[in-house]
């Protein structure tokens, strides 16, 4: 198996957009090894494959926010077309309409790193729960390990970039 195929790397491209955990047409394509054209081609010709709750298209200020924040998207920038993201039964319905021995593998790599990424939140909200029930038995003296502890389970402050010409919401 390529790098390209482990579930690392697919990780990696895993956004949140819409509330959703979400891999972009592009990224996925390069997955599958198929390009994004051939990907996008097979997904019309199979649109009742792919409900909205499996793909959407972004809209023109998202995809800004990506190629910005996305250093690897940077080829998108120019592209008049705005990308496909598609959530995990997006991806994983992919494999099955581009029908090759890589976008079946790949596709193996993709569901291993949504499951990843779904475990991890999972231990970080049992991790919480845990760290109150030992606060409730223990009294003040350990208050400030466990505050330190909390401020380091928080998410840090994700940092939008300001884009000339575009209002935050």
């Amino acid at each position: 198996m390529t790098e390209l195929l482990l579930p690392r790397h697919v990780e990696n491209r895993i956004l949140f957009i819409r509330g959703c955990r979400v891999m972009l047409d592009a990224d996925l394509a390069e997955v599958y090894g198929a390009t994004t054209k051939r990907l996008n081609e097979q997904v019309k010709r199979n649109r009742a494959r792919f409900p909205p709750r499996y793909m959407f298209q972004l809209t023109s200020r998202e995809k800004s926010e990506v190629v910005a924040n996305c250093d690897h998207l940077a080829k998108l920038k120019f592209s008049p077309v705005l990308p496909f993201a598609f959530t995990e039964h997006g991806a994983i319905m992919l494999a099955s309409v581009l029908n090759s021995k890589t976008a079946i593998k790949a596709s193996i790599a993709v569901v291993d790193a949504f499951v990843r990424l779904r475990e991890l939140l999972s231990t970080h909200k049992d991790l919480a729960r845990e760290l109150k029930e030992l606060e409730k038995k223990y009294d003040a003296q350990f208050r400030v390990v466990f505050d330190a502890i909390r401020e380091l389970m928080e998410k840090p402050a994700t940092k939008l970039l300001r884009i000339k010409g575009f209002k935050p919401d």
